[in-house]
């Protein structure tokens, strides 16, 4: 697969989201472990989690656990895969989410997903969501600290706007390499962000690009004109809409949920679809 940068590693142009296979609806682990494989076996490197993506007060970090399986059970070379994960969010069981953005939380939490993912360090840890009750600049101060002792790697946020891409990026030292934030034909309010992350030579994750877990499917019904492209194509909307994305910048990384080896395999044939300027222009009509 083609490959783009976060900081100075190269991933697969489209990575794979956990999260359907961790929260509501998730399958059984044979087919979950099934979808990781076929996601690396088609060029796939970078997955995304958080500890947060589980179902049950006692399992917090499902998803973390699960890749960390997967990943260990895969039959070919691993090491250029890129596991990011996520603090800062929780879900107490019964449904809800709730936030934490205290530097203490956020330490812990990291510490938990290390034991989690069975590594020194995490690949990439992202600040996963802003906490009105704590300062933006004391949670990624924490991520700073982990970053300089050596618990992380690399250093990201989430759900930010573009006065906190910019702070966070000061608190870090220029350190900051990613900024995850949703995504999609039906949600494009992010494009300033996606825009100063070009601009700042810094990855952008679009979330839920094809529309989330309940309406990925009906992604070309709900939007004609990428039903058309992809009817021009012969592909799936699914693939116009991520390589659509693509185009937008270089160090955009679309990071589709998935829970089925058909889907992810898809998602992942968008790297090698090359839409034209007027395809890309109907495309970006709201």
């Amino acid at each position: 697969m083609h490959t783009r940068r976060i900081g100075d590693i190269a991933v697969g142009a489209i990575g794979l989201g956990g999260m359907p296979m961790s929260i509501e609806g998730r399958p059984d682990e044979q087919r979950s472990v099934a979808t990781i494989h076929a996601a690396l076996d088609a060029g796939a490197t970078l997955i995304d989690t958080a500890d947060a993506y589980h179902l049950y007060a006692n399992d917090v970090g499902h998803n973390e656990s699960l890749i960390a399986r997967a990943v260990a059970t895969y039959g070919g070379d691993t090491s250029d895969v890129l596991i990011a994960t996520k603090g800062g969010h929780l879900r107490p069981g019964d449904g809800s989410w709730t936030r934490n953005g205290s530097p203490e939380y956020l330490k812990s939490a990291c510490e938990a997903s290390l034991k989690r993912l069975g590594v020194e360090a995490i690949g990439l840890y992202q600040f996963h969501r802003p906490d009105p009750a704590v300062p933006y600049a004391d949670s990624v101060g924490a991520i700073r600290d982990l970053l300089d002792a050596g618990k992380i790697r690399m250093a990201g946020i989430s759900n930010a706007d573009p006065e906190q891409i910019v702070l966070a990026n000061e608190i870090l030292g220029g350190r900051l390499v990613s900024v995850q934030n949703q995504y999609s034909p039906a949600f494009r309010s992010s494009e300033p962000e996606l825009a100063l992350c070009a601009e700042l030579g810094i990855a952008f994750l679009p979330w839920s690009p094809l529309g989330g877990i309940s309406n990925a499917g009906a992604l070309g019904s709900r939007f004609a004109v990428f039903a058309e492209v992809a009817g021009e194509h012969g592909v799936s909307p699914q693939q116009v809409c991520l390589a659509w994305m693509l185009a937008k910048a270089p160090g955009v990384i679309p990071i589709p949920g998935s829970s089925r080896p058909e889907t992810i395999r898809d998602s992942v044939a968008a790297a090698d679809l090359q839409l034209s300027a007027e395809h890309l222009a109907r495309l970006d009509q709201p």
